[in-house]
Protein backbone atom coordinates (compact mmCIF):
# COMPACT_ATOMS: atom_id res chain seq x y z
CA UNK A 1 0.00 0.00 0.00
CA UNK A 2 0.97 3.49 -0.90
CA UNK A 3 1.44 5.60 2.36
CA UNK A 4 1.56 9.85 1.92
CA UNK A 5 5.13 9.16 3.38
CA UNK A 6 6.08 6.59 0.40
CA UNK A 7 4.61 9.08 -2.14
CA UNK A 8 6.65 11.82 -0.73
CA UNK A 9 9.67 10.24 -0.86
CA UNK A 10 9.56 8.94 -4.50
CA UNK A 11 8.10 12.14 -6.09
CA UNK A 12 11.36 13.65 -3.96
CA UNK A 13 13.51 10.74 -5.35
CA UNK A 14 11.87 11.70 -9.03
CA UNK A 15 12.84 14.96 -8.27
CA UNK A 16 16.48 14.00 -7.76
CA UNK A 17 16.72 12.30 -10.94
CA UNK A 18 15.26 15.09 -12.97
CA UNK A 19 17.88 17.53 -11.16
CA UNK A 20 20.74 15.49 -11.80
CA UNK A 21 19.47 14.56 -15.20
CA UNK A 22 19.69 18.42 -16.04
CA UNK A 23 22.80 19.00 -14.36
CA UNK A 24 24.57 16.58 -16.82
CA UNK A 25 23.40 17.35 -19.73
CA UNK A 26 24.40 21.50 -18.46
CA UNK A 27 27.47 19.97 -17.65
CA UNK A 28 28.21 18.11 -20.85
CA UNK A 29 27.20 21.19 -22.72
CA UNK A 30 29.74 23.23 -20.57
CA UNK A 31 32.50 21.17 -20.92
CA UNK A 32 32.20 19.80 -24.45
CA UNK A 33 33.80 22.04 -27.26
CA UNK A 34 32.98 21.58 -31.14
CA UNK A 35 35.79 22.07 -33.21
CA UNK A 36 35.57 22.79 -36.83
CA UNK A 37 36.12 20.03 -39.68
CA UNK A 38 35.42 17.35 -36.88
CA UNK A 39 34.16 14.50 -38.30
CA UNK A 40 30.58 13.57 -38.22
CA UNK A 41 27.84 10.87 -39.17
CA UNK A 42 27.04 12.42 -42.38
CA UNK A 43 29.42 15.10 -42.93
CA UNK A 44 31.84 17.09 -40.67
CA UNK A 45 30.96 20.39 -38.64
CA UNK A 46 31.82 23.67 -40.25
CA UNK A 47 29.87 26.72 -38.64
CA UNK A 48 27.89 28.61 -41.11
CA UNK A 49 29.30 32.46 -40.73
CA UNK A 50 26.72 34.48 -38.09
CA UNK A 51 25.95 37.38 -41.18
CA UNK A 52 25.16 34.20 -43.69
CA UNK A 53 22.95 32.53 -41.15
CA UNK A 54 21.27 36.16 -41.11
CA UNK A 55 21.14 36.29 -44.59
CA UNK A 56 19.68 33.03 -44.84
CA UNK A 57 16.82 33.68 -42.81
CA UNK A 58 15.95 37.08 -44.32
CA UNK A 59 16.39 35.54 -47.77
CA UNK A 60 13.37 32.93 -46.92
CA UNK A 61 11.60 36.03 -45.17
CA UNK A 62 10.82 33.76 -42.02
CA UNK A 63 8.01 35.05 -40.01
CA UNK A 64 6.78 33.91 -36.38
CA UNK A 65 3.93 32.18 -38.89
CA UNK A 66 6.90 29.39 -40.08
CA UNK A 67 8.37 26.32 -39.08
CA UNK A 68 12.29 26.38 -39.73
CA UNK A 69 13.48 23.18 -39.47
CA UNK A 70 17.78 22.60 -39.60
CA UNK A 71 18.84 18.99 -40.88
CA UNK A 72 22.51 18.21 -38.99
CA UNK A 73 21.46 21.55 -36.90
CA UNK A 74 25.73 21.12 -34.89
CA UNK A 75 25.25 23.94 -32.41
CA UNK A 76 22.01 25.30 -33.10
CA UNK A 77 22.85 28.72 -34.66
CA UNK A 78 20.01 28.38 -37.71
CA UNK A 79 17.62 26.86 -35.03
CA UNK A 80 17.74 29.50 -32.23
CA UNK A 81 18.23 32.79 -34.86
CA UNK A 82 15.42 31.64 -36.52
CA UNK A 83 13.56 31.14 -32.96
CA UNK A 84 15.04 34.91 -32.29
CA UNK A 85 12.24 36.23 -35.35
CA UNK A 86 9.78 34.32 -33.84
CA UNK A 87 9.56 31.16 -35.61
CA UNK A 88 9.16 27.41 -34.24
CA UNK A 89 12.12 26.36 -35.01
CA UNK A 90 13.41 22.44 -34.88
CA UNK A 91 17.04 21.07 -35.09
CA UNK A 92 18.21 17.05 -36.39
CA UNK A 93 21.47 16.45 -34.75
CA UNK A 94 22.96 13.04 -34.56
CA UNK A 95 25.64 14.20 -32.46
CA UNK A 96 24.13 14.14 -28.73
CA UNK A 97 26.85 16.30 -27.19
CA UNK A 98 26.07 18.96 -30.09
CA UNK A 99 22.34 18.36 -29.07
CA UNK A 100 23.07 19.02 -25.73
CA UNK A 101 25.06 22.30 -26.34
CA UNK A 102 22.70 23.53 -28.59
CA UNK A 103 19.77 23.17 -25.74
CA UNK A 104 22.16 24.79 -23.05
CA UNK A 105 22.79 27.95 -26.02
CA UNK A 106 19.21 28.39 -26.60
CA UNK A 107 18.13 28.18 -23.19
CA UNK A 108 20.45 30.67 -22.70
CA UNK A 109 19.35 32.67 -26.00
CA UNK A 110 16.13 32.68 -23.85
CA UNK A 111 14.43 31.25 -26.92
CA UNK A 112 14.14 27.35 -25.56
CA UNK A 113 10.59 27.56 -25.68
CA UNK A 114 10.63 28.23 -29.70
CA UNK A 115 13.98 26.11 -30.56
CA UNK A 116 13.30 22.16 -30.44
CA UNK A 117 16.84 19.63 -30.66
CA UNK A 118 15.94 16.30 -31.55
CA UNK A 119 18.81 13.69 -31.21
CA UNK A 120 18.23 12.01 -34.72
CA UNK A 121 19.38 10.56 -38.11
CA UNK A 122 18.54 13.67 -40.52
CA UNK A 123 17.92 10.91 -42.95
CA UNK A 124 15.06 9.82 -41.19
CA UNK A 125 13.52 13.21 -39.99
CA UNK A 126 9.69 14.16 -40.31
CA UNK A 127 10.36 17.02 -42.32
CA UNK A 128 6.20 17.16 -43.96
CA UNK A 129 5.61 20.42 -41.93
CA UNK A 130 8.46 22.50 -42.93
CA UNK A 131 7.93 25.89 -44.20
CA UNK A 132 11.32 27.01 -44.26
CA UNK A 133 14.77 24.72 -44.13
CA UNK A 134 18.13 26.06 -43.12
CA UNK A 135 21.01 23.96 -44.25
CA UNK A 136 24.52 23.67 -44.72
CA UNK A 137 25.23 20.38 -45.93
CA UNK A 138 27.27 19.18 -48.81
CA UNK A 139 25.68 18.08 -52.38
CA UNK A 140 25.89 14.24 -51.54
CA UNK A 141 23.82 14.72 -48.61
CA UNK A 142 21.06 17.44 -50.47
CA UNK A 143 21.06 15.28 -53.30
CA UNK A 144 20.18 12.51 -51.17
CA UNK A 145 17.34 14.21 -49.42
CA UNK A 146 16.22 15.71 -52.74
CA UNK A 147 13.25 13.77 -52.81
CA UNK A 148 11.88 14.19 -49.58
CA UNK A 149 12.40 18.13 -50.48
CA UNK A 150 10.68 17.94 -53.60
CA UNK A 151 7.59 16.62 -51.72
CA UNK A 152 6.89 19.62 -49.42
CA UNK A 153 4.38 22.02 -50.26
CA UNK A 154 4.99 24.19 -53.13
CA UNK A 155 5.90 27.68 -51.58
CA UNK A 156 8.20 25.99 -48.65
CA UNK A 157 11.99 28.05 -48.98
CA UNK A 158 14.87 25.64 -48.89
CA UNK A 159 17.88 28.57 -48.00
CA UNK A 160 21.70 26.64 -48.31
CA UNK A 161 24.85 27.46 -47.34
CA UNK A 162 27.18 27.31 -50.86
CA UNK A 163 26.00 24.19 -51.93
CA UNK A 164 22.97 22.98 -53.49
CA UNK A 165 21.11 20.16 -55.17
CA UNK A 166 22.47 19.07 -58.64
CA UNK A 167 20.77 20.57 -61.40
CA UNK A 168 18.36 22.87 -58.93
CA UNK A 169 19.43 26.37 -59.84
CA UNK A 170 18.99 28.83 -57.20
CA UNK A 171 15.84 31.12 -57.51
CA UNK A 172 18.05 33.92 -55.57
CA UNK A 173 21.90 34.15 -54.15
CA UNK A 174 23.44 36.45 -52.61
CA UNK A 175 27.57 36.75 -51.21
CA UNK A 176 28.40 38.69 -48.09
CA UNK A 177 31.90 40.36 -48.97
CA UNK A 178 34.38 41.63 -45.88
CA UNK A 179 33.87 40.60 -42.80
CA UNK A 180 33.25 36.87 -43.69
CA UNK A 181 36.12 35.03 -44.53
CA UNK A 182 34.33 31.49 -46.12
CA UNK A 183 31.39 29.50 -46.34
CA UNK A 184 29.50 33.01 -47.17
CA UNK A 185 26.82 32.54 -50.12
CA UNK A 186 23.12 32.09 -49.59
CA UNK A 187 21.18 30.34 -51.99
CA UNK A 188 17.57 29.83 -52.10
CA UNK A 189 15.22 27.58 -53.75
CA UNK A 190 11.28 27.39 -53.44
CA UNK A 191 9.50 24.22 -53.69
CA UNK A 192 7.74 23.93 -56.47
CA UNK A 193 4.36 22.75 -57.82
CA UNK A 194 4.50 19.53 -59.63
CA UNK A 195 2.66 20.26 -63.20
CA UNK A 196 4.29 17.55 -65.21
CA UNK A 197 1.90 15.72 -67.81
CA UNK A 198 -0.80 16.37 -69.84
CA UNK A 199 -3.20 19.63 -69.48
CA UNK A 200 -6.01 20.84 -71.64
CA UNK A 201 -6.06 24.82 -72.55
CA UNK A 202 -8.58 26.04 -74.46
CA UNK A 203 -8.59 23.30 -77.32
CA UNK A 204 -5.37 22.94 -77.15
CA UNK A 205 -3.48 19.91 -75.28
CA UNK A 206 -0.63 21.50 -73.02
CA UNK A 207 1.85 19.21 -72.34
CA UNK A 208 4.41 19.98 -69.74
CA UNK A 209 8.02 18.24 -69.04
CA UNK A 210 9.58 19.20 -65.57
CA UNK A 211 13.21 19.41 -64.34
CA UNK A 212 12.78 21.11 -60.50
CA UNK A 213 11.53 24.69 -61.46
CA UNK A 214 12.21 24.60 -64.71
CA UNK A 215 9.55 23.44 -67.64
CA UNK A 216 9.23 23.03 -70.52
CA UNK A 217 6.78 21.05 -73.31
CA UNK A 218 4.04 21.84 -76.35
CA UNK A 219 0.99 23.93 -76.44
CA UNK A 220 -0.30 22.21 -79.75
CA UNK A 221 2.07 22.35 -82.16
CA UNK A 222 4.57 25.09 -80.61
CA UNK A 223 6.93 24.38 -78.14
CA UNK A 224 6.93 26.58 -74.82
CA UNK A 225 8.86 26.78 -72.15
CA UNK A 226 8.32 28.11 -67.93
CA UNK A 227 9.44 28.85 -64.59
CA UNK A 228 7.81 27.87 -61.49
CA UNK A 229 8.22 29.80 -58.31
CA UNK A 230 6.16 27.65 -56.26
CA UNK A 231 2.57 27.66 -57.24
CA UNK A 232 2.67 30.65 -59.37
CA UNK A 233 3.99 29.84 -63.15
CA UNK A 234 5.30 31.44 -65.98
CA UNK A 235 4.88 29.77 -69.78
CA UNK A 236 5.97 31.77 -72.87
CA UNK A 237 5.52 30.69 -76.39
CA UNK A 238 6.54 33.07 -79.68
CA UNK A 239 5.15 36.88 -78.40
CA UNK A 240 2.38 35.03 -76.19
CA UNK A 241 2.82 34.90 -71.84
CA UNK A 242 1.02 33.12 -69.99
CA UNK A 243 0.93 33.83 -65.82
CA UNK A 244 -0.99 31.66 -63.41
CA UNK A 245 -1.49 29.43 -60.03
CA UNK A 246 -1.27 25.73 -59.79
CA UNK A 247 -3.87 24.48 -57.51
CA UNK A 248 -4.08 20.76 -57.73
CA UNK A 249 -5.45 20.07 -60.92
CA UNK A 250 -5.64 22.97 -62.22
CA UNK A 251 -4.52 26.26 -63.77
CA UNK A 252 -6.14 29.77 -63.87
CA UNK A 253 -4.54 32.91 -64.36
CA UNK A 254 -4.08 35.60 -67.31
CA UNK A 255 -2.40 35.36 -70.43
CA UNK A 256 -1.14 37.98 -72.79
CA UNK A 257 -2.09 36.87 -76.14
CA UNK A 258 -1.27 39.26 -79.78
CA UNK A 259 -0.75 42.05 -77.21
CA UNK A 260 -4.35 41.96 -75.34
CA UNK A 261 -5.08 40.14 -72.11
CA UNK A 262 -7.27 37.45 -71.45
CA UNK A 263 -8.49 35.24 -68.76
CA UNK A 264 -7.10 31.18 -69.74
CA UNK A 265 -7.38 28.27 -67.22
CA UNK A 266 -5.94 24.79 -67.97
CA UNK A 267 -7.06 21.45 -66.78
CA UNK A 268 -4.93 18.47 -65.99
CA UNK A 269 -5.60 15.49 -67.88
CA UNK A 270 -3.33 12.70 -66.51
Amino acid sequence: MLTKTNYLRQFALSLLVFAMTVADVAAQAATFEPTPGQAGKDVVWVPTPPEVVEKMLDMARVTPQDIVIDLGSGDGRNVISAAKRGARAIGVEYNPEMVALARQKAQEAGVADRATFIEGDMYEADISNATVLALFLLPSNLDKLAPKFLALKPGTRIVNNTFKITNWEADASETIEGTCGSWCTALLNVVPARVAGTWRLGSEDLVLTQEFQMVSGMLGARSITGRLVGEQITLKTGDSEYKGKVTADRIEGTATVDGKTQSWTATRQN
